[in-house]
């Protein structure tokens, strides 16, 4: 009996003491972590990549920002942007809160991929250097939506510990953009990406997509000679051409088309947004959140090039659409004007007040300015509206307004400059 529990204390003593001997830091067995992941996955790092994508722009933000300005107007005051355009918010606010939150998102996960790239084994040299030259370009576009917004922010390139989030101060925003345009520069002058890819690599940043970039942050900084020099190469060099229709430019058919520079990559049924639902007409199964103002409409010119207030124009206030601008009926849905849907029915839409399904007044899912969207309208959305449709971020028409722009601000904006840029836009 003594023997057999001096075994029995023995043992226990041994498995004890083998126990001590196990690494703390042992990788769990039913999922990857930071421990294994870099080492074990040869497709670690463009899977890393990949999630830096995810936060490069979405429909909601890019929509919901025009109820910032006169264009457009929101009629969800807590969620929203109607805070902002009215100058109400603060920064509880949930939509600078999301913001905030979803480019320093983007930027933790592009910090994360440039420190552990090199933990990736037998990574071909030539896709790490793209990996690293796209998650740069990624990383310096979300400090370029962060800057402009909110002036001084945190700036880091490394991934922050929750303890050094909380106590991270401003940067500087000089500092902030000498970083973004040094990051950039390293990029295009070190040929890390190129101008082009393949059929299963469409929607990642390019050469020419981070030239776009570098020129919105010498257009937002003033710098007139820099945005001149950079849409100009984009003009000669890049390729590009403005597509042959303007409505066309944002359905879901035409996605990668020749004036496309960069989108932010959806796909149906895999990553979708909502977002018809929130401009989309009663009838159509929308809720209308978000509405165009009288003053985005007045701001179509009429075809003979005159505004709509302009002496000699020839605007009809008994017949207002006529003879506009064809982006007007591109862009905003008014009385008369239809939604095209997929088998190729034409549903004509009534916004008059008081009036059918839709009209100005009728309820509360009806517009709140008497106008709807039809830009981005996707009529092969799967069932309740949901849309695989890219956002564009930058297309070939921005190139050409920053190049007339920075040549207007120049003095140089001549006959031959207005026919290569402004010209072919109208």
């Amino acid at each position: 009996m003594k023997t057999t529990i001096k075994n029995l204390i023995l043992s226990a003593v041994l498995v004890v003491g083998g126990a001590s001997c196990v690494d703390l830091d042992t990788a769990p067995y039913d999922r990857e972590t930071d421990l294994t992941y870099w080492e074990e996955d040869p497709e670690a790092a463009v899977k890393a990549l990949n999630n830096c994508y995810t936060y490069l722009g979405n429909m909601d933000e890019q929509l919901y920002s025009e109820a910032m300005t006169d264009n457009a107007y929101t009629k969800q005051p807590n969620d929203f942007t109607q805070n902002i355009g009215n100058g109400s918010y603060s920064t509880a606010d949930s939509y600078v809160k999301q913001v905030w939150d979803g480019r320093y998102t983007g930027i933790r996960m592009c910090n994360q991929l440039l420190e552990n790239i090199d933990r990736v084994p037998d990574l071909d040299p030539e896709l790490k250097k793209r990996y690293i030259g796209e998650a740069k370009v990624l990383r310096a576009y979300n400090y370029y939506e962060l800057y402009t917004k909110f002036g001084d922010v945190p700036y880091t390139t490394k991934v922050l510990s929750i303890k050094e989030s909380m106590s991270i101060a401003r940067t500087d925003r000089a500092t902030v953009i000498a970083n973004m345009l040094a990051d950039l520069d390293e990029v295009i002058n070190g040929n890390y990406l190129p101008t082009s890819y393949d059929a299963d690599n469409k929607g990642r940043i390019t050469r020419w997509a981070a030239m776009a970039i570098k020129a919105k942050i010498y257009l937002f900084e003033g710098n007139w000679t820099q945005v001149k020099n950079i849409t100009s190469t984009i003009m000669t060099e890049g390729g590009f051409r403005l597509f042959g229709s303007y409505a066309g430019l944002f359905e879901i058919a035409n996605e990668y088309n020749s004036e496309v520079i960069l989108d932010a990559q959806y796909r149906p049924t895999s990553r979708e947004h909502q977002m018809m639902y929130a401009f989309l007409p009663p009838s159509l199964g929308g809720y209308s959140q978000l509405s165009p103002l009288q003053e985005l409409v007045d701001s179509y010119i009429m075809l003979d090039g005159k505004t709509i207030r302009e002496t000699g124009t020839s605007f009809d206030e008994s017949n207002p659409y006529a003879n506009r601008d064809p982006r007007l009926k591109a862009t905003v849905m008014y009385t008369g004007n239809s939604y095209t849907l997929a088998d190729g029915t034409e549903v004509v839409i009534n916004c008059e007040k008081g009036e059918g399904k839709d009209g100005y007044g009728v309820g509360s899912d009806c517009s709140a300015t008497g106008y709807y969207i039809k830009k981005y309208w996707d009529n092969t959305y799967r069932a309740t509206l949901y849309s695989g449709l890219n956002p564009i971020l930058i297309r070939y028409a921005d190139i050409l307004l920053m190049n007339a722009e920075a040549l207007a601000e120049l003095g140089e904006l001549d006959k031959t400059a207005w026919d290569a840029t402004i010209k072919p836009i109208r």
